[in-house]
Order: structure tokens, then sequence, then C-alpha cells
């Protein structure tokens, strides 16, 4: 029968005879392995799955003090507002005290007697200190955090100051801030913020540049580098050119800085490839380029000569046009 089976096997698959035999061991290796479990689980006795006394006994006191712990925590308060962190609150040991305030002005201190959380009046002193302005009272819902219940007792006692009183002590908040728990002492030398003067970018030094909010020594030294590798700039709209510019430091530029003395200019018509590269405008290839037009067809008279290179398109010569001279 064994033979036959291996006949079988080599006429179905057409493999040889050692072949049919390796074939045969595997699949009976394969339905003893299907079946050993099976026969297993028939074989075992049945007493062995049954459940001891003494795992019936410790089952019942597990379930026993699950019971008394459901009972004692039946018996204790809840876990309310009253369990969280102060500070995730506002300050319910201190009475509410509404008082006109200038959120430009007013203190850590004073931002809880309002009834905000500590963390919160930190929050919004950091954000001053990082050059951050209330301009309007709706400014004060950006602060992260600031509930909207909270804001909306607080809206109808903002009081910002008008521009010229700026430069003001925090004397002009009302006296009311004075109920808050933590008494603010005087301060005998307020600081006053420098005067605002507009300034001419193209002599500016990084000192100067450094009074402007969102500008920091870094952002400052990069305009300063920017500027002179143009040569100066001709229009306001080239600061927005400047890498690394954010919209405060932007805004601060377009406000204060005015573009008052000339820019450096390079002669198109002496100047070699590594003059020209130096601008910020142009590229090496497009310098050399230049230059090699220019001793092949001579001198430059206008602007209109350089969009005959087929490389310089009209925006990048109109850009470049007030940096040369023909």
């Amino acid at each position: 029968m064994l033979r036959r089976l291996i006949l079988l096997i080599r006429d179905e698959f057409g493999v040889s005879k050692s072949q049919a035999r390796a074939f045969l061991v595997v699949a009976t290796l394969m339905v003893a392995s299907w079946s050993l479990p099976l026969v297993y689980d028939r074989m075992l006795d049945n007493e062995g799955f049954v459940i001891q006394p003494q795992d019936i006994q410790k089952a019942d006191s597990l379930v026993a003090i699950l019971e008394k712990s459901q009972v004692l925590s039946k018996s204790y308060p809840s876990y309310t507002a009253k369990n969280y962190p102060k500070e995730t609150q506002g300050n319910p040991e201190q009475p509410l005290t509404l008082f006109y305030f200038d959120p430009n002005l007013a203190t850590v201190e004073q931002f809880q007697a309002l009834g905000m959380p500590r963390f919160i009046a930190e929050r919004i002193e950091k954000y001053r200190s990082k050059g951050g302005k209330f301009r309007k009272k709706e400014d004060l819902q950006k602060i992260y955090g600031l509930q909207p219940t909270l804001y909306e007792k607080l809206e109808p006692y903002i009081s910002l100051a008008k521009e010229e009183s700026k430069t003001q002590p925090q004397a002009t908040l009302t006296s009311a801030a004075e109920v808050a728990t933590v008494a603010v002492p005087p301060k005998s030398n307020h600081f006053s913020k420098p005067l605002e003067v507009v300034f001419d970018i193209n002599t500016a030094d990084t000192t100067q540049l450094i009074r402007l909010k969102g500008i920091g020594s870094k952002l400052a030294a990069r305009i300063v580098k920017f500027r002179d590798g143009l040569g100066g700039f001709v229009s306001e709209s080239q600061f927005s050119e400047v890498f690394g510019l954010d919209s405060l430091a932007l805004g601060e530029l377009n406000r204060l800085a005015r573009v008052k003395s000339p820019v450096k200019k390079i002669n198109i018509n002496t100047a070699s490839p590594e003059d020209l590269d130096r601008h910020p405008y142009l590229s090496r290839r497009q310098s050399e380029i230049i230059v090699r037009y220019r001793e092949q067809h001579g001198a430059f008279q206008s602007e209109e000569d350089l969009l005959k290179i087929k490389i310089l398109d009209e925006k990048l010569v109109s850009k470049i046009a007030p940096y040369l001279t023909f």
C-alpha cells in the first residue's frame, strides 16, 4: 500500500521516488501535529480542572475585601475641585474684588486680587516682558488658560491707557487696587521708557536696532550685515527681505526706520565678477556673465542694456539698478 501511495504521489506531482517519500513523511508529521492536541485534551482527566477548596476560599476573601472597599469609598466625600492644586483655580481664599485696571501695567498681585490664578498672572507678565502689548480689551483673551467666564467679569473694568499716558507710572490705576491681599509698595524710582524716535536705517548701528521690540543682538547684526551687503536700503519694502524677521520686528522697523541716506553704488562698467558677486541680488554665475557680455559688446549705457542678457529678467534688473552707475 505504501508503494502504491508513493506511485500515486509521483504520478500526481511528477516528482522522483525520493521526493515522493519526503512528501509523504512531511504530510504525516503535519497530520500528527494537528491531531495530537485534540487527542491530548480528550485524554486529560476532568478532575484536573476542578477548583480546589483552598482556591474557593481565596476567591471569597478577595470578593469580601472589594465589597468592603466600596462601602468605605461611599463614606468619603467625592474628589471635588477643592482637591485640585490652587494654581488651577482662581484665588478661593481671597475675596473677589473688582476694580479698574490696565493689563499693560497691572502687577501679578493685582491680577490675583481680581480673581486670576497666579500662573495666569505670571503668564501675562512674561508676555509683556517679551514685548507683548494689549491694544484693545479683547487682546486679553489671547492669554492661554484665561477662563471666558472670568474675562466676562473683568471686561467692564479693563481700562487701557492712551498713547500719551503710556509712560506714566502705575499710579494711574484706581485706588481700589489697594484692597489686594498683598500690598504693593510704591516705587520711588519708576522706570520710564525711552522716547521712541524715527531714525535712518542706513546709518543705524546694532545698539539702536536692539531698542526696538522683537529685535535682539543676533537679529540686529543680521539686519546691519544685509544692509551693508546691499550698500544700503533704497526702500522700506526691503526690510521684509531680511531673514528671520517676524511680524513684531518688521512692524517696529516699518514704524520707526526710514531711508534717508543714499546707497553705495557699483560701477557696472568697471566692476569685476567678484565685486558684483558680493551683492546679495546677484549670483556668481550672473556676475561672470555680466562682465563677459560687457567685454564682448562694450560698456553698458543704461539698465535697458542689462535686459539684453538672457539670464537677467526685468524684475532682477529693476532691483539691482538703484545700486549701479553706468
